[in-house]
Parts: C-alpha cells; sequence; structure tokens
C-alpha cells in the first residue's frame, strides 16, 4: 500500500472509530488473530459504517484484542452505562447491520445472537 492509501484508510476510520470509552454506549469488536481469521474486519466496518450512516451519536466503536472464546468469533459486546453487558456472536455483516438497527438505534438486544443463547 502506499502511504496515500493508508492515509485515507485512517482518515475513513478516524471518525467511525473512538478510542475513548466515554460515558455513552460502547460496541467492542474482537480483533485478535482468531477474530481477524473469522471475518471481524468486515463485522466491524458495517458496525462503523451503519453507526455513521445513521448520525448515532454517544457510541464508541473500539477493537479489543483477545475475548477469550475463540469458538464464537467474530465477537461484538454492547457495553452500556447501568446495564448488562450483551455479547453477539459468530457475527457477520449483514447481522452487525441489524445489531446496529434494532441494538444500539432500537435499543432492543437481539437474543438469538447472543452467548447466552449457546451451551457454553
Amino acid at each position: 500500500m502506499t502511504l496515500e492509501e493508508l492515509k485515507k484508510i485512517k482518515d475513513k476510520m478516524q471518525g467511525p472509530l473512538g478510542l475513548e470509552s466515554g460515558s455513552g454506549m460502547r460496541v467492542v469488536v474482537g480483533m485478535a488473530t482468531c477474530g481477524i481469521a473469522s471475518g471481524a474486519r468486515p463485522v466491524l466496518d458495517a458496525i462503523a459504517d451503519e453507526v455513521k450512516a445513521k448520525n448515532i451519536d454517544n457510541v464508541s466503536v473500539l477493537q479489543t484484542g483477545c475475548i477469550g472464546l475463540c469458538q464464537y468469533e467474530p465477537i461484538v459486546e454492547i457495553i452500556e452505562p447501568g446495564k448488562e453487558k450483551v455479547t453477539y456472536i459468530k457475527m457477520t455483516p449483514d447481522k452487525a447491520k441489524r445489531v446496529v438497527e434494532e441494538h444500539i438505534a432500537g435499543g432492543k438486544p437481539i437474543a438469538e445472537f447472543t452467548l447466552a443463547t449457546e451451551n457454553v
């Protein structure tokens, strides 16, 4: 990649990906090797793009390393102040868009996509 291409990627991701948690909702995508190999990058991009397209404020889209549940990757965690963390598993870009629409924007978690529905 050229320096210009890298700068474009950085500029694109600068807005949707926050580096500080703030007081609002945090959307955390596992981006360790297992997550990336399972498709976490397109999931992260889909969430960031949807949050930006819908002009959703007070949401930080973040990436993290290993969450520790490799068999369930890609994993997305939604953390809201005063609420229990919701862990979405085996995510795809299409599922991620639904999570933005129904959970992040609409306030209703999608139970069928969560870790709670798996027998761990």
